[in-house]
């Protein structure tokens, strides 16, 4: 994919491994204990992310690594539990069956070529059957994509519910729904939890930004009904939500509260830099020279309508007057057109994102910038030459500017949004907590600590560097065994705080990161 696999082919082999156990390596039941807590039956809540998901599928290995595994096998060290049971997938291949149609794709490897490792689908067909109905109950009660509000939504497991256009129901959740008209938190309560974890609302936001902003912030609709599937949910109806939630679990049960972090801070959207325009001094001075020749262009189209003025047609048109200069430049990105920029389009700013699915053969091409034909030399062989372009030149002209389209990056707008909303439900979410008596994690902090600096281990240092890294799974979102047990770590400390246990960590070193294979589609 591009320079962030530098280097790879000589640190696949250690992608895979494990660390020797360090720490924690005497594990004797009267030295860990509950405290407070009862985790004689534990029930974990949320979405993917709880899940086990990764690389881009449900498969087994994810799920037996996913950080509320790992924290059941922590609280078996402290009292006796009634174990941990998941609804796992047929296969360490991924994807799903409906009525034997594929519906979800097989999970993303890590595959070494000619051009560098490269993420891409396991050449291999799913054998999950969705119609297969599982019989649980099972403590991990995570559905992957599943918003706030899905929790609560009867009928949110239903086979029927799969085949409505859209779908009104959860693939993930019919495959272990107790019945067709079930809810998540109704099965979740009918198994009486002693404790529980919910890591939910990522989801309320995440769709919004993974599709480019393609969607509304419903910052005036509580009505969750009326949301399409890339919305961003109303921080108010977040807020009733998540009590509603959680206030019947806590009846009854002692918990852990997660918040939301910034999702614009995975490799999912910090992979692809902006300013990966790279551009030798020629091409600059030749990129340079087009835009000015647009400027122009379209002044002297302004300056055709009598109710504008020269100098006012002049400063309109300036702003495409775009400087290139030898090295990294920032690409162009598509606006709304509107009065202040009527060929919509301008260059990034430095904050903004590009998405990590976006075509960079076509970035090599042109896309974020010009693409250059034969008819838009000729257009410019006219204006070199003091001629006058036709109409329809000056439509090539203008055509062919290639801004990155709105489904393949976040502008600034966007980024607000989304830090604006989860800003709030992680108010929501904290309160909560404090509300209840609930211990809290802030994965918002431990994220952006991962960003930042690292969290370092035995091993080495985890960071959010896609691949190198090891936190990130290979679909940018998603974190790998050792990213789960960074998780389960921090909850571990927040319950031994909060409920006065003593519970060991994991040893992040034993879990492993993203898988090395060449049978690839």
């Amino acid at each position: 994919m591009k320079n962030y696999f530098k280097y790879m082919a000589i640190l696949a082999l250690g992608i895979v491994s494990c660390e020797p156990e360090l720490e924690n390596s005497i594990e004797d039941a009267d030295v860990y204990t509950s405290g407070e807590a009862d985790f004689s039956n534990y029930v974990a809540l949320g979405n993917s992310l709880t899940a086990g998901y990764a690389d881009g599928a449900l498969y087994i290995t994810g799920q037996e690594n996913s950080y509320p595994n790992i924290l059941a096998q922590k609280f078996a060290l402290a009292q006796e539990t009634n174990g941990f049971t998941q609804p796992l997938a047929n296969d360490n291949i991924g994807g799903l069956l409906l009525g034997g149609t594929k519906i979800a794709e097989p999970r993303y490897v890590l595959s070494v070529g000619a051009t560098g490792p490269l993420p891409g689908r396991l050449n291999a067909e799913p054998t999950t059957e969705v119609t297969n109905k599982l019989q649980g109950p099972f403590n991990n009660m995570a559905v992957p994509g599943a918003k706030s509000y899905h929790l609560l939504a009867e009928g949110y497991g239903s086979i029927a519910g799969l085949q409505t256009d859209p779908p009104s129901s959860n693939a993930y959740f019919a495959r272990f729904a107790t019945s067709d008209n079930t809810s998540v938190l109704a099965d979740a309560l009918a198994q009486d939890p002693t404790f529980f974890t919910l890591w939910i609302g990522n989801n309320d936001v995440l769709g919004y930004a993974t599709s480019g902003g393609v969607g509304t912030y419903q910052i005036d609709n509580t009505d969750v009904t009326e949301y399409g599937p890339n919305d961003i949910t109303n921080p108010i109806a977040f807020s009733m939500v998540y009590r509603q939630i959680v206030e019947p679990l806590a009846e009854t049960a002692d918990g852990v509260l997660l918040n939301i972090p910034d999702i614009t801070s995975v490799p999912y959207f910090t992979t692809i830099p902006n300013n990966a325009l790279a551009l030798d001094a020629s091409t600059a001075a030749n990129l340079t020279s087009f835009f000015q020749a647009v400027a122009g262009v379209f002044a002297q189209v302004l300056m055709q309508d009598p109710n504008v003025t020269p100098a006012q047609a002049q400063a309109l048109a300036s702003q495409y007057a775009i400087q290139f200069s030898e090295g990294a430049n920032r690409f162009l990105i598509e606006v709304p057109a509107s009065p202040t920029n009527p060929l919509g389009f301008r260059q990034m700013t430095e904050e903004e994102l590009l998405l990590l699915p976006i075509d960079q053969a076509a970035l090599r091409q042109g896309y974020g910038s010009v693409v250059l034909t034969q008819e838009v030399g000729a257009v410019l062989a006219v204006l070199q030459s003091g001629g006058q372009p036709t109409p329809e030149q000056v439509q090539t002209l203008f055509g062919a500017v290639s801004g990155i389209a709105d489904e393949d990056a976040l502008d600034s707008e966007e980024i607000q949004n989304i830090r604006t909303a989860t800003a709030a439900y992680n108010e929501a979410i904290k309160s909560t907590a404090d509300a209840l008596g609930l211990g809290f994690v802030d994965a918002n902090a431990l994220v952006a600590k991962l960003d930042s600096e690292g969290i370092a281990f035995d091993g080495g240092v985890l960071t959010s560097t896609f691949v190198q890294g090891g936190a990130y799974s290979l679909d940018g979102v998603h974190q790998t065994p050792r990213g789960s047990a960074v998780i389960a770590n921090a909850i571990i400390d927040e319950i031994n705080a909060t409920y006065g246990a003593k519970l060991p960590k994991a040893n992040i070193g034993d879990y492993g990161t993203v898988t090395l294979d060449q049978n690839v589609q």
